[in-house]
């Protein structure tokens, strides 16, 4: 034990949690299933260190020491509700803990926390939130305005998905090798819905969500350093490295929106992009491509931009193609038309964008009418663009966009 005053206590617990909170929650709850009571023991060790730590000093081994007083807590809690449970693996692990072991001897299960939180069995939209709370200790406010929904209702939904958990004997570990593919894929996607909220905030004024963009992040961190051999999850990683690595230069110094085509590279983050570049490397050599390795690739290509003053266009349009064939997704067919407008000209690009544009899902899309307004005013098609821009603006939630194509529709009536 050390010198520890309340602050320095209050630091360390602090650390600890972002450093270890997913490994310990994993850890108790992997027999028994019970996030929940993991979670609360869990909660209880971290109290009881902020009352003894500034008291008796920081312990050496500050894991060791939550997991101790949380394996205890979990003990306790289980039999005063009369639960059967599975404590031999937790008994002997946390004997070793007090005779001397190091933390690092505690077994990562968090992958396999991972995979649980995004099991066919739990609701698509509670997979990102319940990630965030179980492997990283967001508590259910910041989670629920971060996605928009009140904290009551995310509260319930949580309990609900732990629920799901411990009832349905959802098992907390990582699938063999024949199913780890697929089940991956929901774990990633779950991840990058995470992200994707957060990215919606492109000024980061919204502390909540910009918060979230950088917990998805690390959660990618977390599956490619425990997954290291899986192309995706670089893939993907790479693809959400590239995208924040441009967060300052979406918005201007009063707010406004800076579309992608008019940022400043130099305002890039040139650090991010190397790395979101080595990964995207690493994935390509193991010649298993997918979605996220070929959506970071065409961040990639929009960000030779930095370097040589353009993006590589031709090969932006091969990837979308590779894309398009992989999933048939529409949005990716919006993206390739813009594409296809800067290498083959705008009377093609919206002869591209005109074959998708019966697909139902885009009626309400904002990006496709945003796009085609952008085509229609370049051939200065008045009136039609008028009305995408229209639509457009209507569709849109974010008033900075709002002005920027409110902007863009007055110079289609100069």
């Amino acid at each position: 034990m050390g010198g520890c005053e309340e602050t320095g206590a209050r630091d360390l617990a602090e650390q600890v949690a972002r450093r270890s909170y997913g490994k310990l929650v994993a850890f108790l709850a992997a027999r028994t299933r019970d996030v929940a009571a993991a979670e609360d023991a869990l909660s209880d060790a971290f109290a009881s260190a902020l009352a003894d730590w500034p008291r008796n000093g920081c312990p050496q081994n500050p894991e060791a020491w939550l997991m101790t007083v949380a394996r205890r807590k979990f003990l306790d809690t289980a039999r005063s509700h009369r639960r059967e449970i599975y404590s031999d693996e937790i008994a002997d692990t946390t004997a070793a803990i007090e005779a001397g072991v190091d933390a690092a001897e505690i077994p990562d299960r968090r992958l396999g926390l991972m995979f649980a939180c995004a099991h066919p069995a739990i609701d698509r939209a509670i997979r990102a939130p319940l990630m965030l709370q179980a492997i990283l200790g967001l508590d259910a406010a910041r989670i629920a305005s971060a996605f928009l929904i009140s904290p009551a209702t995310m509260s319930q939904r949580l309990v609900r998905a732990k629920n799901k958990i411990r009832h349905a004997g959802i098992p907390l570990d990582t699938p063999d090798r024949g199913e780890l593919r697929n089940r991956l894929d929901t774990v990633l996607e779950a991840i990058y819905a995470a992200f994707a909220e957060g990215w919606i905030d492109a000024a980061g004024t919204d502390v909540a969500r910009r918060d979230l963009a950088e917990e998805a992040i690390y959660l990618g961190r977390l599956v490619t350093e425990l997954l290291p051999d899986e192309p995706e999850g670089l893939g993907l990683l790479a693809l959400m490295l590239h995208a924040e690595s441009r967060r300052r230069a979406r918005r201007t110094s009063d707010g406004e929106y800076v579309p992608l085509a008019l940022q400043d590279p130099s305002r890039w983050n040139g650090k991010m992009i190397t790395e979101a570049e080595s990964l995207l490397h690493r994935a390509s050599a193991m010649n298993a491509l997918g979605r996220y390795q070929l959506e970071a690739a065409i961040q990639s290509a929009h960000a030779v931009r930095a370097r040589t003053g353009q993006s590589d266009w031709a090969a932006i349009v091969q990837l979308y193609d590779a894309l398009i064939a992989l999933n048939g997704s529409p949005v990716a067919a919006i993206n390739r038309a813009l594409a296809v407008a800067e290498l083959k000209g705008t009377h093609q690009a919206l002869a591209d964008l005109n074959a998708v544009a019966a697909d139902p899902r885009l009626a309400e899309y904002q990006p496709y009418w945003a796009a085609r307004a952008e085509l229609l005013a370049r051939i200065n098609s008045r009136h039609e663009a008028n009305h995408a821009y229209s639509v457009a603006i209507g569709l849109e939630r974010d008033s900075s966009v709002r002005r920027f194509l409110e902007q863009r529709r007055s110079l289609v009536d100069e």
